[in-house]
Formats: C-alpha cells, structure tokens, sequence
C-alpha cells in the first residue's frame, strides 16, 4: 500500500505522517517513509537527525546508481520504520517533481518497493504544482492534513482537485482529511458538506504534539516515559485501522476557488446566530 500525505505548509503534515508510520508498525506492518521536500526534516521525529538526502548521495556517487546501496539511503528509525529524504534541488533552479523521480527510480532499482508493506510520501502541499503532485502517481491514497482555518482548508481544496485529476489515469483515491491540532471543526465541517470527503480524524489542540517535533520524538516514544499520552497515540492508530481496512475512498469533486473563498469568507463574516428565545420560552424555563 501506497500512502501520500499532503497539506499547507507548516500545518503538521510531517509529524501527523511519523506518528502514522509507527502506527502502522504497531500493527504489524514494515514501513517506509519517504521525505519530499527540499527541507528535508520529514522523518527528524523518527530518527532524531536530518538524514543524509538521496540527492546528496547520488551527487557523491556522480550519479551512478549502481554504486549506490540501500544502506546509503534508507535510515532507520524509531519504531523499526525506514525512512528516506528525497532532498530536493537547489533553491531556485530545478524541479522537486525531478528529485521524486528520481528517488522512485532509485528505491525501484534497489527493490526496496518490493520490500515494504506501507510506503508513505510526506509531501510539500502548499503549491500542488505537477512536479510535487508526483508521488500521487504512485499511491493508492491521499490523505490530507488541514486545521479549521481558512488558508489550510484553501490549500486542501487544491490538493483535492489533484487527487481528482490524478485518478483520472491512476487506481488514486482521497482517504479523507485529518484535522491536526485544532480546538473546533465548525469550518472543516462547511467544507465537507460542499466538498463530500472522508475525515479520517479530528486530533484536538494538544500541546505535546508541538513538543514532540521539537524533541525529535514521535508521540508513541514519549509515551514510554508518560504513559498519559497514551490517549494522543490512539488517534494516530484509529487513522492506521482505518487505511489499512483499504476504505473505498473518494474522487473529490472540489469546488472553484472563488466559490470556496465565498463560502468560507462568508462563514466568517456571517456567523450562525444562536436562536433568541421569546419571552413565553424565558418565562416557561423561569417556572
């Protein structure tokens, strides 16, 4: 199974994919964790240190694949996950598309692919340009990772029409969106209703999810040492159980960006009011 992970920029995209990826270790299944973006900290909370990129070695090697061996290029972390960065090109010239690529060519030539139960993509979801859409190629499903805010909810709604698109020639679904650290649901809730998709899961704003990127630890190794955090671990292996029973998933039908901005604009600015009780009601409850 295939697994590509996307959503705006600093919205928790790679510590929502490291903690799922020891999840899905927890039952039972060999994982591999594959960094796509040029900052290359996607698997920090699962090996505790920026790993060396693929970019990096292939340069060293002067790309010569064949010099390269799977112990140049997958790490491994906690939890018994394997993780890869992809690294990217410099800033400013070339293609993040290019260095999915070519890191898919490579782990292909390895046969790591044919090794692993679970390969899951952390991907940069800000701008769904056609080269960072590139893991979609290859998964069997996207989950997107937003909060009740509108920037993340706009960029969701692109990450949709990419799935969208990709599924169009590829066996791709949306497993559905996962809420990351947020306090309400009001606004993801709107957008589902006008956008039909699954919520995998809504985690609460919880501060130990903050800490633990800046630990360099997932939330299963801090709750060896706090056994209280064991509740924060659960929704990261509801998420697992639910992917792994294969759900049907879906081809979103996202909405025009000018209608999505209207409608979550218009959320904002129009807020539900609650209902004023007439007096006979105020009286009857005074009795």
């Amino acid at each position: 199974m295939k697994l590509a992970v996307y959503g705006k920029g600093g919205i928790g995209k790679s510590t929502t994919s490291c903690n799922i990826s020891v999840a899905l270790a927890r039952r039972g299944k060999k994982v591999l964790q594959i960094g796509c973006d040029p900052k290359h900290d996607s698997t920090f909370t699962l090996t505790g240190f920026l790993i060396p990129t693929i970019i990096d070695t292939l340069q060293e090697k002067d790309y010569h694949y064949e010099d390269v061996w799977s112990e140049d290029v997958i790490y491994k972390g906690y939890g018994g996950v394997d993780c890869v960065e992809a690294g990217g090109p410099p800033a400013g010239a070339g293609c993040g598309g290019y260095v999915v690529g070519e890191t898919v060519k490579l782990l292909k030539e390895l046969n790591a692919f044919d090794e692993y139960d679970v390969i899951l993509f952390d991907v940069l979801g800000d701008v769904v340009c056609g080269g960072f859409a590139a893991p979609l190629n290859y998964a069997d499903y996207c989950m997107i990772v937003t909060d009740n805010g509108f920037d993340a909810l706009f960029a969701a709604n692109r990450i949709a029409a990419s799935v969208r698109e990709k599924a169009r020639t590829h066996p791709l679904r949306l497993g559905g969106l996962i809420g990351n650290r947020t306090s309400k649901r009001d606004l993801i809730d709107k957008y589902v209703e006008t956008v039909p998709m699954p919520i995998l899961e809504i985690l609460p704003l919880i501060e130990d999810i903050r800490v633990s990127r800046v630990k360099g630890k997932t939330l299963f190794e801090m709750a060896e040492t706090d056994p209280s955090l064991n509740y924060v671990c659960d929704y990261y292996l509801n998420i697992a159980d639910q992917i792994l029973a294969r759900p049907e998933g879906v081809v979103p039908t996202d909405t025009p960006d000018r209608e999505l901005f209207s409608l979550l604009s218009d959320f904002y600015l129009n807020p539900a009011k609650p209902p004023v009780r007439s007096e006979e009601e105020l009286d009857l409850m005074m009795v």
